[in-house]
C-alpha cells in the first residue's frame, strides 16, 4: 500500500506534478517512450484542481498529459461500458427543488396534526417551512451520504428523550419510509446517492480498469464514506497510490490513537478527518511517506497551536524557539480590523498590492457577503473579479426585480415599492429607458410628494385626476393632460403586469408553482425589452417549478418575499466571463489544493470560519451519535484543515472584524489559538503587519486636512429679496434669514418624505382642520348634535388615510374624546365669544412697503369688543421665556394686525387675550395658556414692539445688504432638523453638543 502526504507548506499540486514525473509516485512504472505519462490516471477532488494540475505539468513541459478525473466526475455516457457491465443503469437525479416541495408537504401536513403542534410553539408560515423542508433534504443527503439508514435511527432508545425529539423521531420515521418509496417510483434518487453509487462502481470496476497502470487519487480527506472506498480500492491496486493532504506524519501513535478516541472530542481537530482516513484504509502513520522536500517551522508552529485540548498542556514544553518563531510566522499578516468594510478594504488593497508585485492572488472565505463587498473594493481599482460560488438568483438583478415587482403588487403599488419599481434599469413595460425614466420623474413629484395615495392603481389614478384638474393644492409638480396621457398609459401596462399576481393574492391559498407562473408572467411583461444579468437562471428555476405544478405544500399568500427567498435557495447566478487569471475569490471547498503566491483568508470570526455547530432541527447532538452520523463540529474539523493547509502558503494574510453589522465579534478560535502559541512578540509582530493594510484602507477615504464649513452667509441682491412674508416667516427672519434666502430667492421647497405613514402630528393637523371648519361652517357649539356634527366631520377628514385602515379607526375612535374636550372649552367662554372666526386671512400693507400676510388659526370677537386670537397647537407652545423676549412673535404680529384692520372680515380692534391651545388627548390638550409677556409690557404695547423689531429686521435683512446668515438665533433644545439646514451643511460648522462653535 502507498499512502503519501504533502505538507501544508509544500505546493500541493506543483509536488503532485514534480513527484509524477521523477517516479516517485509511480513505483516501478517505465518512463520511457512519448506517451508513458498518458497511461497515469490521476483523480482530484474538484475541476477546479483538476485544471490547474493541468497547467502544472503543461508548465513543465509535458506534452501529453496524464489522465486526470475528479471523483466521481466521470461523464455519464462511460457509465454503461464501465465493469461490471451487468448493473442495472442508474435512475435520474431528481432536483433539490422537487424534493424542497415534496419534503415541504409533508411537514405542513405533520405541523397540522395535534402530535406535531405540540413540536411547534407557534405554526410554523410557508417560509418557514420550506425552510425546515431544506434542513429536512440535507439531513437525508447527511444520512445517505455517511451510510445511515432508517434501521439505524429505530436504535435510538425514544424514552431516553424528551418529548418533542420522540415526535421529531416519529416523523423521521415517516419521512425516512415514504421518501425513498416515492423515488422508486418515480425512478429518480437523490443526487447524493447517486454520487455515492458512481464512487462505489468506480471502486469495484478500478482492478479492471486501471489493471496495473499507475492510479493517483490525491488531495481527499475522505470524509465521505464512499469515497474513502474509492480510495481503498485504489490503495490496493499494484501501482495505486493516495496523497493526503497536509497529513502530520510526525504524529505519535498515541496521537493517532487519541483521535480516534470520541472522548478526547477530536472531532474539530484538523487531523481528524485523516486519522479516520487511515483506519478506513488500515493503515497507521508509519504507513505514509512525506513528499514535502524539507521540513518547515510554519507547518509546526500551526500543528503545535491546533493541538487537541488535552495537548494544549504541553504547549510550555513544544514552544518553538524564538528565532524559530519568527521565521515561522515571517510571512503571516494578521489584519484585526474594526468593521467588515474596513476589513474588506484592508483586504482589497493588500491584494491589489499583490497584483501590483506581478503576484497571483487568492482570497478564500465563507461569507459571501464579504466576498461581495471585496469584490466592490477592488473595483474601485479597476480590478474584476466575482465571487467563485457567484450571487444568490435572490439577490441578483433578475431576483431584485423580480422581488420588486412582488412587493409593488403585495403593498397595493405604495409610493416606495413603485419608485423602487421604476427607478430599477430593467423595468421597461415595452417603452425605452428614457420614457420610463421622465415618466418616473413626474409621477414622483406630481403625485406622490406630500400626497398619499389610497391603496392600489385606483388611488395613484385619483391622484392623478386631482393633479390634472387643478385640485391638489400644492404638488411638488403640476401636471397637464400631455402627461396625464402618458401617465395613464403607463398605469394600464403596470395594470397588466400584475393582474396575475393581484389575482393570485384574492385566493384563499396556493401553491409554488402558481406563485412562480404569477410572478414570471408579471416579470415578462415589466421587464419585456431589459438586458438583465440572472435572467437566464431565473427562467431556469421557473421552467423547474414550472415542472412541479401542483406539488408541495398549499399556503395562504402571504409572506410572499419569503417563501420566494425559500424557493430560490440554492440556485446561483455566476459570470462566465473570465476577467482575470491572477486574482481569484474562493469559497473553502473552491480553494482546496490551490497554493497562489499570496493567499489572503477572511471573514476569520467565530461561527464564521468555523460555523456554528448546528445539529441542526431533526436531530440532537446525542441522537445524531446514537444513529452513528458524525457530530456537528466534525464541520470544524474541516474548517480548521483548510485553515491549516491556507496558513501552509509563504505569504498568507488573516483577517477579521471587530464587529460583525452591530454586534461586537470575535476572532476565530483558530486564530486564537495561533496566536496564544506564538505568544504576545510573535502576536504583536502579525497585527503590526497588518496594521499597515489597516491604516491604508482608512486614509483611503480619509481627507489630508480637516476644513470644516463655514456658516453661510449668502449676500444677494436687495432686489432680489422678497417683499412680502407670512407671520410664521418672521420668527424664520429673526432666526436663520438664510432660511428666507433659499425659499424666496433660490425658491427651494422641501419635498415630503416618499410614502410616509401618517404619524401623531399629522393625526393632529387633521383634527385641527376639523375643528377649524366647525367653526367656518357656522356651527353652533350649544347645539346637542355639535358632538354628531364633529364626528361626522371627523370621518370626512380622516377618509385618505386608507393605507392605515386599522390606525385611522383608532384615530377616529379616539377623535370623540378630543370632540367633546373641545367643545367643553368652547362651552366654558361661549358667553364671552360674540362671533368666532377661523383661518382667517389677513394682509398688512406697511409704508415701507412691506407686506405682512398671516393665517390666524381663530381670531374671536369678544362680547367686551376686544379680539381673542387662539392658535391651536399639535406641538408645544413655545416657552415663556421665548415669549418673554419676543422671540415667539407670531401671535404679537396677529395682534398687530387685528389692531390695524388687516384681518379679512374683522374690523380694526385691540387685542384682548392671546391663547395658546393644545390639539391632543393628554392631561394638557385643551387647557389653555395664555400668552405669557414680560412685567414690562400689555399686550397692545408688546403688539407694537413685536412690528417695530419685525420692521428693524426687513429693514436691515429684506432692504438693505446684510449678509443672509444661517442660524443666527438658534432655537435651545430643538430635537428636529430645520428645512435647510442639510443645505446649510449646519452639522459641519456646529459643535457636537448642539452649541454653537465660538
Amino acid at each position: 500500500m502507498s499512502i503519501f502526504s504533502i505538507a501544508p507548506h509544500a505546493k500541493f499540486l506543483a509536488t503532485l506534478a514534480d513527484r509524477v514525473l521523477d517516479g516517485t509516485l509511480l513505483g516501478d512504472w517505465a518512463r520511457t517512450g512519448p506517451f508513458w505519462l498518458s497511461d497515469v490516471t490521476i483523480v482530484v477532488p474538484t475541476r477546479r484542481a483538476k485544471l490547474a494540475l493541468a497547467e502544472e505539468f503543461a508548465r513543465r513541459g509535458a506534452g501529453l498529459l496524464p489522465d486526470i478525473r475528479t471523483f466521481g466526475g466521470q461523464v455519464e455516457d462511460e457509465e454503461p461500458f464501465l465493469p461490471p457491465f451487468d448493473l442495472p443503469v442508474l435512475p435520474g437525479a431528481v432536483s433539490s427543488l422537487e424534493r424542497r416541495l415534496v419534503l415541504s408537504w409533508l411537514v405542513a401536513a405533520w405541523a397540522r396534526t395535534a402530535r406535531g403542534q405540540q413540536a411547534f410553539a407557534n405554526p410554523p408560515n410557508a417560509a418557514e417551512i420550506l425552510a425546515m423542508a431544506e434542513s429536512l433534504g440535507g439531513l437525508v443527503d447527511e444520512l445517505t451520504s455517511q451510510d445511515v439508514g432508517a434501521r439505524q435511527l429505530q436504535d435510538i432508545v425514544p424514552d431516553d428523550l424528551a418529548q418533542n425529539w420522540q415526535q421529531t423521531l416519529d416523523f423521521l420515521k415517516i419521512v425516512l419510509s415514504y421518501w425513498p418509496e416515492r423515488l422508486k417510483t418515480a425512478k429518480t434518487a437523490d443526487a447524493v446517492f447517486l454520487r455515492n453509487a458512481r464512487l462505489d462502481r468506480q471502486a469495484a470496476a478500478a482492478p479492471l480498469v486501471y489493471g496495473g497502470r499507475p492510479v493517483i487519487a490525491a488531495g481527499s480527506t475522505g470524509s465521505i464514506p464512499a469515497t474513502a472506498r474509492l480510495l481503498a480500492a485504489i490503495a490496493k491496486l499494484p501501482r495505486g497510490a493516495i496523497v493526503l493532504p497536509g497529513f502530520d506524519t510526525g504524529m505519535t501513535p498515541g496521537g493517532h490513537g487519541d483521535l480516534l478516541n470520541d472522548a478526547k472530542n477530536p472531532h474539530g481537530h484538523p487531523q481528524y478527518g485523516l486519522a479516520k482516513l487511515l483506519r478506513a484504509l488500515g493503515a497507521g502513520v508509519g504507513d505514509v511517506v512525506e513528499l514535502a522536500p524539507t521540513e518547515a517551522e510554519r507547518t509546526v508552529l500551526v500543528r503545535r497551536a491546533l493541538a487537541l485540548t488535552d495537548d494544549t498542556a504541553h504547549w510550555a514544553d513544544q514552544k518553538l524557539s524564538e528565532a524559530a518563531l519568527v521565521r515561522a510566522s515571517e510571512g503571516i499578516v494578521l489584519i484585526s480590523a474594526r468593521t467588515e468594510d474596513e476589513e474588506a478594504r484592508a483586504v482589497a488593497l493588500a491584494a491589489r498590492d499583490g497584483l501590483a508585485d506581478g503576484r497571483t492572488v487568492g482570497i478564500v472565505t465563507p461569507d459571501r457577503n464579504l466576498a461581495r463587498r471585496i469584490a466592490a473594493e477592488l473595483g474601485r481599482f479597476g480590478v474584476l473579479v466575482d465571487d467563485a460560488a457567484g450571487a444568490p438568483l435572490f439577490q441578483s438583478a433578475a431576483g431584485r426585480l423580480a422581488r420588486e415587482i412582488l412587493a409593488l403588487a403585495v403593498n397595493g403599488c405604495g409610493a416606495v415599492d413603485l419608485m423602487a419599481l421604476l427607478r430599477n434599469r430593467a423595468a421597461l413595460f415595452g417603452m425605452d429607458r428614457f420614457q420610463t425614466s421622465a415618466l418616473a420623474d413626474k409621477i414622483e413629484l406630481g403625485l406622490l410628494r406630500g400626497q398619499r395615495a389610497n391603496p392600489g392603481l385606483a388611488g395613484l389614478r385619483a391622484l392623478l385626476d386631482d393633479n390634472i384638474g387643478q385640485r391638489t393644492p400644492y404638488p411638488a409638480k403640476r401636471l397637464n393632460p400631455d402627461d396625464g396621457a402618458q401617465i395613464e398609459a403607463l398605469f394600464a401596462r403596470i395594470e397588466a403586469a400584475l393582474a396575475p399576481l393581484l389575482e393570485l393574492l384574492e385566493a384563499r391559498d396556493t401553491d409554488a408553482g402558481q406563485f412562480c407562473a404569477c410572478l414570471m408572467a408579471a416579470f415578462e411583461a415589466v421587464a419585456d425589452g431589459a438586458h438583465i444579468p440572472g435572467r437566464g437562471e431565473l427562467n431556469d428555476w421557473a421552467s423547474e417549478l414550472e415542472n412541479q405544478k401542483g406539488q408541495g405544500l398549499r399556503f395562504a399568500p402571504r409572506g410572499l418575499d419569503s417563501v420566494l427567498a425559500a424557493l430560490m435557495l440554492g440556485f446561483q447566478v455566476r459570470t462566465l466571463e473570465i476577467r482575470r487569471q491572477d486574482i481569484f475569490i474562493w469559497g473553502q471547498l473552491e480553494a482546496r489544493l490551490q497554493n497562489p503566491d499570496l493567499l489572503i483568508v477572511a471573514g476569520l470570526n467565530e461561527d464564521i470560519w468555523p460555523e456554528p455547530a448546528d445539529p441542526g432541527p431533526w436531530l440532537s447532538r446525542g441522537m445524531r451519535l446514537a444513529a452513528g452520523l458524525e457530530p456537528p463540529e466534525r464541520q470544524a474539523g474541516l474548517a480548521a484543515h483548510d485553515f491549516a493547509q491556507a496558513l501552509g502558503n509563504e505569504r498568507v494574510i488573516l483577517a477579521f472584524s471587530e464587529r460583525l453589522g452591530t454586534s461586537p465579534a470575535i476572532a476565530s478560535r483558530l486564530v486564537q489559538r495561533l496566536e496564544a502559541f506564538a505568544g504576545d512578540a510573535c502576536a504583536r509582530a502579525m497585527r503590526a503587519r497588518g496594521q499597515l493594510w489597516l491604516d491604508a484602507a482608512r486614509q483611503l477615504d480619509a481627507v489630508a486636512m480637516e476644513v470644516r464649513a463655514r456658516r453661510p452667509q449668502p449676500n444677494p441682491a436687495v432686489a432680489l429679496r422678497p417683499r412680502k412674508l407670512s407671520v410664521t416667516e418672521i420668527e424664520t427672519l429673526m432666526r436663520s434669514p438664510y432660511d428666507i434666502y433659499a425659499r424666496h430667492i433660490l425658491r427651494l421647497r422641501p419635498l415630503d418624505g416618499l410614502g410616509e405613514n401618517p404619524d401623531a402630528r399629522e393625526r393632529g393637523n387633521i383634527i385641527h382642520d376639523i375643528f377649524a371648519r366647525f367653526v367656518t361652517e357656522g356651527c353652533d357649539v350649544m347645539a346637542e348634535n355639535a358632538l354628531a356634527t364633529l364626528n361626522a366631520m371627523a370621518i370626512e377628514g380622516f377618509a385618505g388615510l386608507e393605507a392605515i385602515g386599522e390606525r385611522r379607526d383608532i384615530w377616529l375612535r379616539r377623535f370623540d374624546t378630543a370632540a367633546r374636550r373641545f367643545l367643553d372649552f368652547e362651552r366654558e367662554r361661549n358667553a364671552r365669544v360674540k362671533q368666532r372666526h377661523a383661518e382667517i386671512a389677513g394682509e398688512w400693507r406697511l409704508p415701507s412697503g412691506f407686506t405682512l400676510t398671516g393665517r390666524a388659526d381663530r381670531v374671536d370677537e369678544m362680547a367686551d369688543g376686544t379680539l381673542e386670537i387662539v392658535d391651536f397647537k399639535t406641538g408645544s407652545p413655545p416657552d415663556n421665556r421665548a415669549m418673554k423676549s419676543f422671540e415667539a412673535p407670531q401671535l404679537l404680529l396677529e395682534a398687530a394686525m387685528g389692531a390695524a384692520g388687516a384681518m379679512a372680515g374683522i374690523g380694526a380692534a385691540e387685542t384682548g387675550a392671546l391663547t395658546y391651545v393644545k390639539v391632543g388627548l393628554g392631561p394638557e390638550a385643551f387647557v389653555p395658556k395664555e400668552f405669557v409677556l414680560g412685567d414690562e409690557w400689555g399686550l397692545m404695547d408688546a403688539a407694537d414692539e413685536a412690528g417695530r423689531r419685525m420692521q428693524r429686521h426687513v429693514a436691515v435683512f429684506l432692504f438693505g445688504d446684510m449678509p443672509m446668515a444661517a442660524r443666527i438665533l438658534p432655537v435651545f433644545g430643538q430635537r428636529f432638523a430645520g428645512a435647510y439646514e442639510h443645505l446649510a451643511r449646519t452639522a459641519e460648522w456646529t459643535a457636537v453638543d448642539g452649541e454653537e462653535e465660538p
